[in-house]
């Protein structure tokens, strides 16, 4: 009875050594080269996923902050982040869109100021609710969001 199980259990490890060959397009035949091959593979994948982040940082800090109608910072804060956004001029609509982008990153806002009469002027203080995201994250956030406000405007 145990040879039985036993030869299952070599069948069962034998057709998954193939299959990570197969995955990781190794010729190897032996489970040590085919391992190595694997972890080759994988870090191969990582390199790419590295690049990519990479890229899609680039292209995030891709946003003229100085063509843009309005200065941003955030700080982070206990439990979330204190953005502050000021513009020389009345924006109108710009609130909307900000409060979008915080909904959009899943930031409650615990508490805000905002004037728009000659100038616009925000003061926000948004927690994090489930979500774990960092100051940068919500910056660029918001810089798309006034980004993609004065497009429309």
């Amino acid at each position: 009875m145990s040879s039985s199980r036993d030869r299952k259990i070599k069948a069962a490890m034998h057709e998954r050594l193939q299959r990570l060959r197969a995955i990781t397009n190794s010729s190897a035949m032996n489970k040590a080269s085919i391992i190595v091959d694997a972890s080759k593979y994988i870090n191969e994948l990582k390199q790419k996923v590295v690049a990519l982040n990479q890229e899609i940082g680039t292209s995030r800090m891709s946003i003229d902050e100085n063509q843009l109608p309005a200065q941003v910072t955030v700080e982070t804060q206990q439990k979330g982040f204190l953005v502050n956004v000021f513009s020389d001029k009345n924006c109108p609509g710009l609130l909307v869109s900000i409060l979008e982008a915080f909904e959009n990153l899943g930031l409650d806002v615990l508490d805000a100021r905002a004037s728009c009469t000659d100038n616009f002027q925000l003061e926000a203080i948004g927690e994090e609710n489930e979500n774990s995201i960092d100051a940068q994250v919500v910056k660029q956030a918001v810089l798309q969001a006034i980004m993609n406000w004065s497009e429309q405007d």
